[in-house]
Formats: structure tokens, sequence, C-alpha cells
């Protein structure tokens, strides 16, 4: 029956009408999945002679100090980023096929996912130096050991916390404080922690506890998606109370001001839209990795041109990405009717647009760090609405992914609103920018990159309509395509 799952899922992958842009998503993945083993492979290797040779103290105490912040980390990382398992189920409901076969099923994909296997390429090298370097043999193996099934029981977690915003909040909120705690030497949570990721090395006995802990956490997500197994409960749709909101102003925009109401409930009234745009407003904050001068590599020139546009751009990439894919549930009828795509696109960009300038008043505290960094910004912005704004919505013509607006976070349901395909999608809109402002600041200086970016967006703006009309024809083109791939539900 396993066998059976494996053939369907290969199946729903090469037959979707959306082939063509899942294998080249894929391939991206594919390039990018090898980028991490590699850096977490160096950093395993490497990471013990790097700690005794500039620290001078015991790698392995380091790393179990620190520990802590690796494994919630990891937990954050895989809430935003990872998804739950896709496996179209209500069709083997019909069928007689055990519910268990089909949860351990559903359970085993998720123990297979890169987020559980990137991680062995940093702990395997480490644990073989440690080996090299004549530590006990018993001791590294269940220590390694025990590292891996605390990996393995934050992929469960995550299935439990799935639709729990709140608490997923907290332990994000809870992290941060400690965190800063830490940095300002009022409370160093890793004392407490340490001694326990010590105690699995020293202490061999104690290295059960995580795989004792790994077996409930299995446990509980097997009886929770047991549970949840039936059309009328985990799978239904919920339903709430019915809201009614005065938007009667925007009525004196015409066709643009009905589409632009359209947005705004969207943007209210679903999970999967509020979460988007509260990735957004953590895209603001994103820059303070490379104006605190944290992270040297992020000290180069060019950097501040990359930040300043993810800064400005962050609702721009998370929710324009997947223009049309939002209204997905409705896109037939909208089809149906007299509605011009050019009216359709004005609305979205314009809400992009709005969302932009937002963003962009709000970071002016950043003009704490000086006005050149808030001028990276500013020329961000600018080139977020002249280019990128167009970019998004023409690459969201070939996303024929449909957005189940309906399903809240739970196991059963795709309801990541910031994921790995969204990221991929954006690094080609990042790359000219780079490129224009380098051009400007080693042939002159810095005021002269800000220029040539700030001066490619001004250009895109002045051809707005000339690029909406290329959009449009897009659209129609794309058309059939897309209201079919919004049919299937893989």
């Amino acid at each position: 029956m396993i066998k059976h799952f494996i053939s369907l899922q290969w199946k729903s992958f090469f037959r979707s009408a959306s082939f063509k842009t899942n294998l080249a998503l894929k391939i991206l993945m594919a390039f990018g999945a090898l980028y991490f083993i590699v850096v977490f492979g160096a950093m395993g290797a490497g990471a013990y002679y790097l700690i005794e040779k500039q620290l001078a103290i015991d790698p392995l105490d380091l790393i179990n100090r620190f520990l802590i912040y690796y494994i919630v980390a990891d937990l954050v990382i895989r809430y935003l980023m990872q998804k739950m398992p896709v496996l179209d189920i209500k069709p083997l409901m019909y069928l007689p096929i055990k519910r268990a076969t089909i949860v351990n099923f559903t359970l085993g994909k998720t123990a297979l996912t890169f987020f559980n296997i990137i991680h062995a390429f940093f702990f395997v090298p480490f644990s073989i130096v440690l080996l090299i370097e004549g530590y006990p043999a018993l001791n590294v193996i269940l220590w390694h050991l025990a590292i891996i099934a605390l990996i393995y029981s934050n992929n469960f977690l995550n299935i439990l916390v799935n639709n729990k915003d709140a608490l997923f909040y907290t332990i994000v909120g809870i992290l941060i404080i400690l965190g800063v705690l830490q940095y300002y030497g009022y409370f160093d949570i890793t004392e407490y922690t340490s001694v326990f990721f010590n105690a699995l090395y020293k202490q061999p006995f104690v290295a059960i506890l995580p795989w004792i802990l790994l077996g409930t956490l299995y446990f509980l997500s097997f009886n929770y998606f047991r549970k949840n197994f039936y059309l009328d409960a985990g799978l239904s749709t919920k339903h709430s109370v019915a809201k009614t909101e005065n938007l009667d102003w925007l009525n004196r925009f015409g066709s643009l001001g009905t589409f632009l109401k359209n947005d705004i409930k969207l943007l209210k009234r679903n999970k999967r839209s509020r979460t988007t745009v509260l990735m957004s407003v953590l895209f603001i904050f994103y820059g303070l990795l490379f104006f605190t001068n944290s992270i040297e590599a992020y000290n180069a020139p060019v950097w501040k041109i990359f930040a300043g546009i993810f800064v400005s751009g962050g609702f721009l990439f998370t929710f324009g990405q997947f223009v049309p894919s939002w209204d997905s549930a409705y896109y037939p009828l909208m089809m149906s009717q007299n509605i011009r795509y050019k009216e359709y696109l004005d609305s979205k960009w314009y809400l992009v647009i709005i969302a932009t300038l937002i963003s962009t008043v709000i970071a002016s505290f950043y003009l704490y760090f000086g006005w050149e960094v808030y001028l990276s910004i500013i020329v961000g912005a600018i080139y977020n609405i002249g280019v990128n704004s167009y970019l998004v919505l023409w690459g969201g013509a070939y996303i024929k992914t449909p957005i189940d607006l309906t399903s809240n976070k739970k196991a059963f349901g795709d309801s990541q609103a910031f994921n790995m395909k969204t990221m991929l999608l954006t690094l080609p809109k990042l790359g000219l920018p780079l490129i224009v402002y380098a051009i400007g600041h080693y042939a002159i200086n810095s005021s002269a990159g800000f220029a040539l970016v700030a001066i490619v967006g001004i250009i895109g703006f002045a051809f707005k309509n000339a690029v909406f009309n290329k959009i449009e024809r897009v659209y129609k083109k794309e058309k059939y395509k897309t209201l079919a791939a919004y049919k299937q539900k893989n």
C-alpha cells in the first residue's frame, strides 16, 4: 500500500497542469539544497578546528552551549517554510484503506524532508572530527543520535503547533527576549540548557530521553492526524461569523475600487493572507542584519541596496508573487464576467505600491544608522515600484498553484504563506539592482550607484502602460492553462 501511495504522488507531480513550472522550481530548489549541503558540510568539518584555534576552548562545550538556540531556530524555520505533507486524502477515504496506513505514510513523508536531512551534513562531519580527535566513541555516537532525535522531535512538534499561532509567536517572543538578555549580560539561558546537552555526552544514559520525547511526539502526531481524519472534522471547512465592513469610499474609483475592496477583505478575513501581511512586516526588520554590522559578510557596499529592496518590498514579494493565485477559488467565475485584465492587474499593482510606501515610511527608524542607510531603502522602494512590481505580476501569470484560503494552519492544509518557492522566485528580481548599483558605486561613488538604481526605477514607472499591455497579453495567453490548473488540488 505504501508503494501504491508513492506511485500516486509520482503521477500527481508529472500529470499536473503546472508540471513545467513545478519542474523548474524543483531544479532551482535542488541547486539551493546543494548550496546548503556544501555550507553545512564545511561548517561541520571545520567548526572543531576553527573554535579550538580562535577561542581556545573545547568545541563540543561551545556547541552544546548554543544548541538550545539552534533547536528553537530550526523549529521557527520549519514553521515558516516547511509544508505539511500534501496528500489528496479525500478520495482515499471512500476506499477500503486503513486510516493508520495513510497516517503513517503521511508522517513518514515529513521524516524524509530536506529540513531533517540537512542537519546530518553538519553533525555527521562534526562527530567524525570528534572521533578523530580522540573523544570516546560511545559517548560521541550516543550524543550524535540524541541530537538527531531532537531534530526529528522538532519535525513532529511542528505538526502539533502548526495551527496554534499564539503558541508559535509566544515561543519566538521568548527566544528574542532571552537572546537580548544574554547579549546585554542580564541573563544567560545557555548556562542552564548546556547542562542538559553536556549530559547527553558525559552521561550516555541521558541520551535515551530525546528518543523518548521523539516517540511521544510521534504518538501524539499520529493521534492528531487520526483524530482529524474525517470530512466533518479536520478536513471540513471552518466557518466564522460574517462581518460587514464599510468600504464604500472606494466606489469613487469605479472597477478599480471594487477590486481593491475585495483585496482588502481578503487580507483581513483569511489567515493565509494575514500571515503574509505579518511576514511583510518582519521583512522591515530584515535590514538590521545588514546595517548593524553584526554579520561581517554583509559589509560589502552592494548589500546596502539588497537590504533596501527587501525592507521596502516585503509585501510586494510575499503577496504579489501569488497573483492571481489568491483569487484561485473564484477565478473561473471572474473569467466568465466582463472584466478587463488591466483593471484587475491595476488593483493588485496599487495594493503592492501602497504597501511598499507604507513599509518605507515605517522603516524611517533606520535613520538612526545614518542618512545613507535610509537612502538605500528609499532607492530600493523606487526600484520596487518601477521594476519589481511589474516582474511579480508578470511572473504570477506562470505560477499556477491554487491557494486554499479556507484552510487554516493544520496538518492537512497547505497553509504556509511564506515558503521556499516564494523565496526562490524573488532571487532574479534582486540581481539587476545589485549590478546597476555596483556599476555606479565602483565607477564613481555610492551616490552614483543609488542614482542609477533610482533612475532605472523611474524609467520603469514611466513605461507603466506599455509594460501593463504586455503583461495583459501574457495573462490572456495563459488564461485557460491557469483555469485548468486551478481545478486541480495537487
